[in-house]
């Protein structure tokens, strides 16, 4: 199939499955496209095992698999997503949270990697820098999932902009951390993925030329997100035209990514910056009234069909897992230890902050049960290099993402609003 079949197979698909949720599951749309298009895989599978001669499963596998999630995700659908869920975040909002934000993505990131990473070698015997890269991978929160089930929430605003605010940051410092220590278990075979990152692992010091990769792609992504974005809102002061602004910031988003990659920063931590100063100085002393409501409007839609199709895609990805017991119950069990690894990741920093200002009782277990994992998990997993270990790592990812998706997706907002709405509770 072209590259152009594809997409139009994949925007039909999530266009006919989202119809089949609206008029009939009536969930939220991206987990109701997932639960779907599921359905329909296992479905395919089994009615594949009652008549094998159909052989219906092997031709959609191969289709599946020839279609690259990882790159399609992280080179593609990735700055993009980024991009639009930064776009509605506001500095002037996240200035008052940024001491939680910045300790749950970076101190807690680096504790959800180490438990789940050491629990998990533990468990199955993996070797531990390959179990902390399965941690690395495992650990950032997928702000794609994590704003689009809360979108209906009515949190209260400093306790939705710390979990916005922190889910954006933690997947961009997440997937440094997985870079680094992908590059230090995987050296012989050159990496984790095809991005030249094997460097970090010089002979002389690794772990020093681990540390300085861990430097270059977070500030690299960070300062050229703020140059990036600076100049393109510089320009878009000098012109009062719409559908060119709104081009421009497609061009920012787009070209951005691809420059990052090549400049070999981070990418993601760039679009998230690049995104939170468009969406708030360019909004406020870059754009007329109309040219806001056209980039506000344009985004959201991006943002949704980009949601359904990544959801969609999650929910096909199965055909490109191998299913056997003992994968099966170390995906059991590494839902239990991400889980235990996200609440240490939420508590300890709240906890460090504590006899400096007030939280509520409800932001621990609200930011722990909706640090939903997702399509950036499966396409960490999908990069790794062959090897023995990486079967069983895609399994457990994706037991644990649709999980999360499914079983926390479908529960965290009832949980937020409840908790999250307490007036009396300075949150």
């Amino acid at each position: 199939m072209t590259l152009l079949q594809i997409a139009s197979l994949l925007i039909v698909l999530a266009g006919a499955f989202g119809a089949i949720n609206y008029l009939f599951l009536k969930l939220p749309s991206a987990i109701g496209i997932l639960i779907v298009s599921l359905i329909a895989s296992l479905a395919i599978i089994g009615l594949d095992a009652i008549w094998p001669a159909m052989s219906v499963e092997e031709t959609i596998r191969a289709q599946v698999t020839a279609i690259d999630f990882s790159d399609a995700l992280l080179e593609g659908m990735l700055g993009l997503l980024l991009f639009a869920g930064a776009l509605h975040v506001k500095i002037s909002d996240l200035r008052g949270e940024w001491r939680v934000v910045f300790l749950m993505a970076t101190l807690g990131v680096a504790l959800s990697t180490t438990i789940v990473g050491v629990g998990f070698s533990w468990l199955t015997g993996m070797p531990l820098l390959i179990a902390l890269t399965f941690g690395a991978l495992i650990s950032p929160t997928d702000p794609v999932a994590v704003l689009g089930v809360l979108r209906g929430a009515a949190l209260r605003k400093s306790l939705e902009t710390k979990i916005a605010g922190e889910s954006l940051f933690n997947d961009g410092v997440g997937y440094v951390v997985f870079l680094v220590l992908s590059g230090l278990a995987f050296s012989a075979t050159g990496g984790a993925d095809g991005h030249g990152d094997a460097h970090a692992t010089s002979e002389a010091s690794p772990l020093a030329a681990a540390a300085q990769l861990f430097f270059q792609e977070a500030v690299g992504g960070a300062v050229l997100g703020l140059v990036l974005g600076w100049l393109t809102f510089r320009l878009m002061r000098r012109i009062d035209d719409y559908s060119l602004e709104v081009l421009l910031t497609l061009g920012l988003a787009f070209g951005g990514y691809e420059l990052a990659v090549a400049l070999h920063v981070s990418a993601p931590i760039m679009a998230v910056v690049a995104g939170l100063l468009i969406g708030d100085v360019g909004t406020k002393f870059g754009m007329s009234e109309q040219t806001r409501h056209y980039v506000d409007a344009f985004w959201k839609m991006i943002d949704e069909i980009l949601n359904a199709v990544l959801f969609l895609m999650i929910g096909f990805e199965v055909f490109a897992v191998t299913f056997d017991l003992q994968a099966v119950l170390a995906g059991l069990m590494a839902v239990v230890l991400a889980l235990v690894a996200r609440f240490f990741a939420v508590a300890v920093p709240v906890m460090l902050l504590k006899p400096f200002r007030t939280f509520s009782k409800g932001v621990i277990p609200i930011m722990t049960w909706g640090g939903l994992k997702g399509g950036i998990s499966v396409a960490l997993a999908l990069s790794l290099p062959d090897g023995e270990w990486k079967s069983l790592i895609l399994t457990a990812t994706y037991i644990v993402v649709v999980f999360s998706i499914i079983v926390q997706g479908l529960t965290v907002a009832p949980l937020a609003t409840r908790l999250g709405r307490e007036p009396e509770l300075d949150v």
